[in-house]
Parts: structure tokens; C-alpha cells; sequence
């Protein structure tokens, strides 16, 4: 399922994540760990992975490529389950000073 919306700081592509990821397991979003890791290839930030950790060992995750504004939600077993496309995103530099 792709969805299109605007997220324009990272805070609120956090936040917007973290609730796509609670809300699939039922996770409630207050007490539910999330992560956010940069990825960086050849020493060059390129996005970010996120991931929620839930009871019984469950872990969901996204990606974030930034260069194709798009964020990639994996369930537990890795299946892509959703994909959003950002019609805007935050720049990169902003999210090295939020990270």
C-alpha cells in the first residue's frame, strides 16, 4: 500500500514512523522502545533505519531513503507492508543535528 504524505522536519518523519509502526502490532506508542540508526554508505549519510521493539521479541522496522523521499515499512517477518512517499521530507543536514 503506498500512501503520499508531507513530513517536513525530521521530528515529525519520527514521529510519523513511529506510530505507522506501533499501530501495526498494536503496540502502544508511549511505552514502545524506537530506534533510529543513520545509514551511511561510502562515509555519506544516505537515510535512516527505525525499528520498534514490542514483547516476544517482535521488532518492526522502517527505511527512510532520502534521496527517493520514500519511507519503507517492514513487519516483523520482513515483508514490506507499507510504503509512503514523501511529496516533502527534511533534508539530510537537519537530521544530523536532531540525531
Amino acid at each position: 500500500m503506498t500512501e503520499t504524505v508531507a513530513l517536513p522536519t525530521f521530528d515529525l518523519l519520527c514521529a510519523h514512523v513511529r506510530k505507522a509502526l506501533c499501530e501495526h502490532d498494536a503496540l502502544d506508542i508511549a511505552t514502545t522502545p524506537f530506534v533510529r540508526t543513520p545509514l551511511v554508505r561510502r562515509d555519506e549519510l544516505w537515510g535512516y533505519a527505525f525499528h520498534v521493539e514490542g514483547p516476544r521479541l517482535l521488532r518492526t522496522s522502517a527505511i527512510w531513503a532520502a534521496a527517493e523521499d520514500r519511507v519503507f515499512i517492514y513487519n516483523s517477518t520482513g515483508e514490506r507492508v507499507q510504503d509512503l512517499l514523501l511529496s516533502d521530507s527534511p533534508p539530510l543536514a537537519e537530521e544530523r543535528k536532531a540525531a
